[in-house]
């Protein structure tokens, strides 16, 4: 048995989780009653990563703002452009899209039981109020905007710390590392009761009177992934972004397919930077901040969901309003929740700049939870993928413009 495990575990884990996805499914459809038990795999998975989640951000941040030094260059502002670009022009892809395929809804469903924010200003005041969150209520409720901020004026008033209390840092964080490798080590059999229970509850069905509103949506993200983050990456490291994009997709966008939480996905893409040896200082702060900012998939879920309102109310849109809206699902992807479904409550936020009433922007969120198990595994795969493309992405382009060779470890 032990022989067993090790030469399991010699296999790569992407390989390793393409296993536990057909195994998932094959239970799922053959025997779905009596391998009910199988669930209990997705929900300890997911669990096991929310719960670690908080605590590696925490260390991690504050280790690497304590130990930087005056003078020392990081990539965040680089890194925050890259994430604030992508998010605009992914609103911009969905919102072009939804004019060159309009889509109409059948605005019947039932809208769920939810407080969606009344204005932008509403977004940015719980933005606000999450910053100032108590460091240990920010860590019990997974409030990342919170847990960033204590982890870096915690890390700047640690700076002139002594030496050993950086030595307790660093091996605080390197111990929280190593449970989080544990935990990814399990996703095979997460991710296998994940998909089986995805499948024995949703099924398909529920979603094929909605087959032509997620084409567009998964079309636009699609879209995204693959012809404007490359873009984007090969216009500052100027090689073939391919490698490193199918990197990311494979080994970050895969497992938050499943998991459908940016936020549980951190640990997966602090593992994928290591791989890909970055500068940890970097990628331990824009990897929880792209988990709260960088929202590509939000923004397209955003702008389609409400255009889609749009077209079947038959109001007519200008080239103008069409660009606000594209702003607007960009501010307001990036306060989006980083869990499964929180860019559906920032809908009726877009729908009001057409003036769209809130029981009907309402519904259009009810038919965002139909159609859920693909449009926010999509969603998601592409928001948490483009965490880590962003931050390779804006330390090769320094590389380049120091002269150095770049090489992705694809």
């Amino acid at each position: 048995m032990k022989n067993l495990i090790l030469k399991w575990n010699q296999v790569s884990l992407v390989k390793r989780i393409l296993v536990g996805i057909i195994v998932g499914i094959i239970l799922a459809v053959t025997i779905p009653d009596a391998a009910k038990w199988v669930t209990i795999f997705g929900s300890l998975f997911v669990g096991a990563l929310k719960a670690v989640a908080p605590v590696l951000v925490l260390f991690l941040v504050m280790h690497a703002i304590s130990k930087h030094r005056s003078g020392q260059r990081t990539n965040m502002k680089s890194i925050v452009a890259l994430y604030g670009l992508s998010t605009f022009l992914a609103g911009f892809v969905a919102v072009l899209a939804s004019f060159i395929f309009p889509v109409t809804l059948s605005l019947t469903a039932g809208a769920e039981d939810v407080t969606p924010p009344g204005g932008i200003v509403e977004v940015l005041r719980t933005l606000l109020f999450n910053i100032v969150d108590n460091p240990v209520n920010a860590l019990l409720n997974g409030n990342y905007i919170g847990i960033l901020t204590w982890a870096i004026l915690l890390g700047i008033a640690l700076r002139n710390a002594a030496d050993t209390t950086k030595n307790l840092l660093s091996n605080l964080s390197d111990a929280v590392s190593q449970l989080v490798k544990w935990v990814i080590n399990l996703a095979p059999l997460g991710i296998m009761g994940l998909v089986f229970d995805a499948i024995v509850n949703n099924g398909l069905s529920a979603l094929l009177d909605y087959g032509k509103l997620l084409i567009v949506l998964v079309g636009c993200m699609f879209f995204v992934a693959l012809v404007i983050n490359p873009l984007i990456v090969f216009i500052n490291i100027r090689k073939n972004p391919y490698p490193l994009v199918f990197k990311c997709l494979k080994e970050s966008g895969l497992t938050a397919f499943f998991t459908r939480s940016s936020a549980a996905n951190i640990p997966v893409n602090m593992s994928l930077c290591e791989k890909l040896d970055l500068d940890k200082d970097t990628y331990s702060v824009s990897i929880p901040l792209g988990a709260t900012i960088n929202m590509a998939g939000a923004a397209v879920t955003i702008s389609v969901l409400t255009l889609a309102a749009v077209h079947t109310l038959d109001i007519q849109v200008d080239i103008a309003t069409a660009l606000i809206l594209s702003v607007l699902s960009a501010v307001s992807a990036a306060g989006a929740s980083g869990v499964a479904g929180g860019s559906l409550l920032l809908i009726p936020l877009a729908c009001s700049l057409f003036g769209i009433p809130d029981d009907v922007a309402m519904q259009v969120v009810g038919v965002g939870f139909i159609i859920g198990v693909l449009q926010d595994s999509c969603e998601t795969a592409l928001n948490s993928s483009s965490d880590v493309l962003y931050t390779a992405t804006a330390e090769y382009a320094k590389l380049r413009k120091e002269g150095k060779e770049i090489i992705i470890n694809a």
